[in-house]
């Protein structure tokens, strides 16, 4: 019989064993009872033959099985039913380690679906992104794409996809969709299948407009479309084009993208003639994603090399491409190192760790208080013979016990959070899913936490185990209260929570601090009483002649609602994002990137923009209806626009260019303001007429603002009545300002919730660790206290004398943990803007908040010692 049978036959085996020692003892005694003697003198006579049976059969059960197997299963029976007697300890000690395990695994989970987990795609490990090597820019140009993939050996294909938001129809409804226009190799070089159907391929584009083909989403096909096996074939619109679906794509495949979900795939071909601008033919737009699949045996680095080799020999062919440079890294947040993601999700990710820390310093030090409770019981085991190795296993097997039922009420938490926060959306329609839930790579981890946890707080207390005294142990059943007068392990554990609290308390604060600043940041426009609504007009149909008489009605008719007391119509709004384009000064020739002035935030508006968003004009005037495609191009700058572009010279008349048939006169100077979220620094944005356009390029994209003091959804509900008589078949989307811009906030806070669970997780362990460390104190030596008392000593004197350690502890710890939160200032200032440690305000609030729960843990110990009777206490002992 092989071991591992025996591993689970055991008990059988031992039954088995017992029963033919009986027999054969019983063939013995019958033996001897035949040759004349009594049942009595026989059955002693054939045990003492036989000799000790109990030895004999550990004897014989060390032969089959090995004995610390069956030592460490029987310490772990034991320690079970220790725990099962001590309820109250056994629940205070899971919960504990369940909420440290439980924010590590939550975090864990967040990091490793977002950072750690490679794309859903065959052989994720040969795939890369190829991004543009400039500081702020990751996109390329079709045309740069075009020569990767066709002079570059590095790569065994290479493929472009952009992103698209279309009006989708299918059937008779139309609802805003997300998806990718994608290169015809795209399917092909990721290597997937489709689920039904066919993809597209190369050989089906033969020039712009030439491949109407559809490829849908599994979850579209799912849900929109009931899984219905004839759509292939069937004709769905895209902004009102036709498209014919060849395919759907694979179940859980959601391209290149860690959370992006897209509805659909077209060929970048047919790109344009959905959106009505063809990117295609310039090396300066950079609106493409590009990814590519390494060839075996080179590394990425080489690859780089070679792809920044022929951008230099592209420069030279084409003066568009003029210092064009690429890099290559790992797709999503886990190759960007400039990724603030990774900063956010690595501190929090120590934080939580801190906190387990503090867990298991908290249970190490009430596993050592129950060790020195337990010392007459663990001096009694020694005196029988065990050894203290014995004892000190026991003691370690009991923790772990306790961290592996913590670690699973934990980590069922943290299931249960995690499924919340997948739910999550970023913003608006925009088809993202978090892919956040526990796998194998994460419970494992929960499971070498929870029992590295155990063995931490449970090897702690094996000092006293070693340092035990068996005759005075058994003689008082406790430790010595001289024990008290030195500083002792269980001082270090608690100073370490202490520590750990105030620093992540520190940490909770300065998020608050940063984020109230944050939140009273000037705009310099006012969205209180603001309600948008956007809609892409191209996918109701409409051509770009349509679109601005269509705007203007819209803005007309919004203006005409009732209680409405400003409106207008823009391309977009600040904190829901604008074009960006390229400025250069007046005089320049060669509109080369390298001879740009800067980068400017560009935002398409109607004239009474300023007026409805509240947006002060500092000097010049505001936009017209004149001011169209027949008069000259204007311009509506910002402060650090006007400053980096012309210096101290005043900016009215000034102009500028954007490239040689875009030229702009500046007429009007704003107040600078926050326009993608509350703690960038100061940003050169233009506000261009809506009637102009971008040199004549036009928007599709309606935004139209109204003011009012009535309730926000009589105001909504009369909006979408207005617009919806005016464009039935525009998919509009109405918010609140306010709400967009909140929505725009949920990152930081995020990042602050996150801080002040770790904050509150910590204080409570901090908390309970001085309430344990005062009530030892008092309950320990509450009888040297009743003499004192009863020599004359006063109630103060005793509560001072008994809660003196606790809170000089408490002191001790705080400084050294306000003082390591000053020291990791820099390490804060990654994740938390506006706001640092040495803020005085901050230093306050974490020297009250320690305070505060320095009293909270003392109160009840201090209220006992008060109490104290000592004639009633000298007579009961």
């Amino acid at each position: 019989m092989s071991w591992f049978r025996r591993l689970f036959l055991r008990r059988r085996i031992y039954s088995d064993l017992s029963e033919e020692i009986q027999q054969h003892l019983t063939e013995k005694m019958e033996a001897l009872m035949a040759e004349g003697m009594s049942r009595d003198q026989a059955e002693y006579a054939a045990k003492r033959a036989f000799g000790n049976v109990t030895r004999i059969e550990e004897s014989a059960r060390k032969a089959w099985m090995w004995p610390k197997t069956e030592s460490i299963v029987a310490d772990f029976r034991f320690a079970t039913r220790k725990l099962l007697r001590s309820p109250g300890f056994a629940t205070t000690a899971m919960l504990t380690l369940a909420l440290g395990i439980g924010a590590n695994v939550i975090v864990f989970s967040v990091l490793n679906g977002l950072i750690l987990k490679p794309l859903d795609v065959p052989h994720p490990e040969n795939l890369f992104h190829i991004l543009h090597g400039k500081e702020g820019y990751s996109g390329q140009s079709y045309r740069d794409y075009v020569d990767y993939r066709d002079r570059d050996p590095s790569f065994s294909g290479v493929l472009a996809c952009q992103y698209l938001h279309v009006g989708l129809k299918v059937g008779v409804s139309v609802m805003p969709s997300w998806g990718f226009a994608a290169s015809g190799n795209y399917f092909d070089v990721l290597g997937v299948q489709p689920a039904l159907g066919r993809f597209f391929h190369a050989a089906d584009e033969h020039g712009p407009g030439s491949a109407p083909y559809l490829v849908i989403s599994h979850d579209l096909w799912r849900g929109q479309l009931n899984r219905d096996s004839n759509v292939l074939g069937e004709t769905v619109e895209l902004n009102k084009h036709p498209f014919t679906v060849i395919g759907v794509a694979p179940e859980g495949f959601h391209g290149t993208d860690a959370l992006f979900w897209p509805d659909y795939w077209i060929p970048i071909m047919n790109a344009a003639q959905v959106t009505s601008f063809d990117d295609l033919p310039y090396r300066d737009h950079f609106a493409f994603e590009v990814f590519g699949r390494l060839k075996a045996g080179l590394t990425p680095a080489q690859a780089n090399d070679s792809l920044n080799a022929l951008a230099s020999q592209m420069a030279k062919e084409d003066p568009k491409d003029d210092g064009l440079s690429v890099r290559v890294r790992v797709p999503g947040p886990a190759g960007d190192d400039r990724d603030p993601t990774k900063a956010v999700l690595s501190g929090i990710m120590l934080l939580a760790f801190l906190v387990l820390f503090a867990a298991c310093a908290n249970l190490a030090s009430i596993f050592a208080a129950r060790a020195a409770d337990r010392s007459g019981e663990l001096a009694i085991r020694l005196a029988i013979g065990s050894s203290r190795w014995v004892v000190l296993r026991q003691l370690v097997v009991e923790a772990v016990v306790v961290s592996i039922a913590g670690g699973l009420l934990g980590s069922l938490l943290a299931r249960l959070a995690l499924g919340v926060l997948s739910h999550l959306r970023l913003s608006g329609d925009f088809p993202t899913h978090f892919p956040i839930f526990p796998d194998a790579r994460v419970y494992l981890a929960a499971l070498t936490l929870s029992v590295a946890s155990g063995l931490v707080f449970g090897l702690l207390p094996g000092r006293q185990v070693w340092q035990t005294d068996v005759m005075q142990a058994i003689k008082s059943g406790c430790l010595s209260t001289q024990s008290f007068r030195r500083f002792a392990l269980r001082d270090v554990l608690l100073v370490i929570q202490i520590v750990v609290c105030t620093l992540l308390v520190t940490a909770t604060l300065v998020a608050i601090r940063g984020m109230k600043r944050a939140l009273h940041e000037p705009l310099a426009f006012q969205p209180e009483g603001v309600t948008l609504a956007w809609a892409d007009l191209r996918m109701a149909g409409h051509t770009d002649e349509e679109i601005l008489s269509l705007q203007k009605r819209m803005t007309d008719a919004a203006a005409a609602i009732p209680g409405v007391t400003a409106a207008s119509v823009v391309d977009s709004v600040p904190f829901r994002g604008g074009g960006e384009w390229f400025v250069y000064r007046w005089g320049t020739t060669d509109f080369l990137p390298s001879h740009k002035a800067f980068a400017a935030q560009t935002f398409l508006i109607a004239p009474s923009y300023l007026k409805t968003a509240e947006t002060p004009l500092l000097a010049g005037r505001d936009f017209t209806w004149h001011d169209d495609s027949k008069s000259p191009e204007v311009a509506i700058v910002n402060e650090t626009f006007a400053h980096r572009l012309f210096g101290d010279t005043p900016a009215i008349g000034q102009r500028f260019a954007l490239w040689e048939t875009a030229k702009y006169e500046v007429v009007g100077v704003v107040a600078d303001g926050k326009y993608l979220s509350f703690t960038e620094e100061p940003q050169p944005v233009m506000f261009l007429p809506l009637a102009q356009g971008v040199g004549g390029v036009m928007s599709s994209t309606a935004t139209i603002l109204v003011r009012s003091h009535l309730p926000a959804d009589q105001v909504t509900a009369a909006l979408n009545h207005t617009l919806r008589d005016i464009e039935p078949n525009a998919p509009f989307t109405i918010r609140r300002w306010a709400d967009v811009i909140d929505l725009s906030m949920l990152p930081a806070r995020t990042e602050t919730a996150a801080l002040c669970v770790m904050g509150l997780l910590s204080a409570m362990l901090a908390v309970t660790g001085v309430f344990g460390m005062a009530s030892y104190a008092v309950s320990k030596r509450m009888r040297e206290q009743g003499i004192r008392m009863a020599l004359g000593a006063q109630r103060s004197q005793v509560v001072r004398s008994t809660l003196s350690r606790p809170l000089l502890l408490l002191l001790s710890g705080s400084a050294l943990g306000l003082g390591a939160g000053v020291l990791t200032s820099g390490l804060l200032a990654h994740f938390i803007s506006l706001a640092t440690p040495r803020d005085p305000l901050v230093l306050f609030g974490v020297f009250l908040t320690m305070t505060l729960l320095g009293l909270l843990g003392t109160w009840i110990p201090a209220s006992r010692a008060l109490a104290i009777d000592p004639a009633r206490l000298l007579r009961d002992s």
